[in-house]
């Protein structure tokens, strides 16, 4: 496999959360969740540090191992966990916790996982590319965005709407008739989205996280066609990038696209034959 890939904080002073890994035969993309001023962590880890060292973890295991992705998956919250269970509070749902997506070329197949809300598109030759996201964390916050969406971006108020709306969120987290990520418990992993197709059939693979799929899925500024044909470019996931800043920057307090913050950490992943 051939891959080329971008990631950029949502501002230059903070770390990116994001996390990108890649061999030959495997890609890992995690999306840390950020915490919000005034949300307490019951952790005294960061959400990078959770999202670098899981997605450091699941590489590692994909290139020793042939097992399933959701098995890795699993054994790789298992490890983390117990990297801080005895120096953190693991028990109240404070700990940091990450969107994961993972593609392994096996033989003549790719295989995949898709853990919360990062998205992974198969172009498979046909008019319009096969688009995997798992949407149970839309499904679960639409509901609760009300108050926070109809605030304008920057003030104290929507700031305290966010701090409310990511608590809230919180309570849903990793349990039947909520959303699932990976965090402290493996049996997540027994939730995740996955498949497998023939690798002769997939002219290439694109895996965003949320704050780059808002190229399509929040600004409207391109198809998912043509969000892959913008990749196929020379430094296409740069360019990708560049364009969903630039309608951000355009719209800064959330007035035309209410969101809950200015801007996310980005990432984007081509992968091709």
């Amino acid at each position: 496999m051939r891959v080329a890939f971008a990631s950029e904080p949502a501002y230059p002073h903070r770390p990116n959360e994001d996390f990108i890994g890649a061999t030959a035969d495997a890609v890992v993309l995690l999306d840390g969740a950020s915490i919000p001023p005034g949300v307490t962590s019951t952790c005294s880890h960061s959400v990078r540090w959770y999202s670098h060292t899981l997605g450091s973890a699941l590489l590692t295991e994909m290139t020793q191992s042939a097992g399933p992705l959701p098995e890795l998956l699993a054994q790789g919250i298992k490890h983390i966990t117990s990297l801080h269970d005895f120096t953190c509070d693991l028990t109240h749902g404070g700990s940091p916790s990450a969107t994961v997506i993972m593609l392994r070329h096996t033989a003549d197949h790719l295989d995949w996982l898709v853990l919360g809300d990062s998205t992974l598109i198969l172009d498979t030759g046909t008019p319009e590319p096969e688009v995997i996201c798992d949407d149970r964390l839309e499904q679960v916050a639409a509901p609760h965005r009300v108050r926070l969406d109809s605030l304008r971006g920057g003030t104290p108020e929507h700031a305290e709407a966010r701090r409310e709306y990511v608590e809230t969120l919180g309570t849903y987290r990793n349990r039947d008739g909520g959303f699932w990520v990976a965090s402290t418990d493996p049996l997540a992993a027994d939730h995740a989205l996955t498949g497998t197709i023939p690798a002769d059939q997939v002219d290439a693979v694109a895996l965003l996280t949320d704050g780059a799929a808002d190229a399509v899925n929040r600004y409207h500024l391109v198809t998912w066609r043509q969000l892959l044909n913008v990749l196929s470019q020379q430094e296409g996931p740069v360019q990708l990038i560049r364009q969903v800043r630039e309608a951000e920057r355009s719209d800064p307090h959330g007035e035309r696209w209410p969101r809950s913050k200015t801007h996310d950490d980005a990432s984007v992943v081509q992968v091709s034959r």
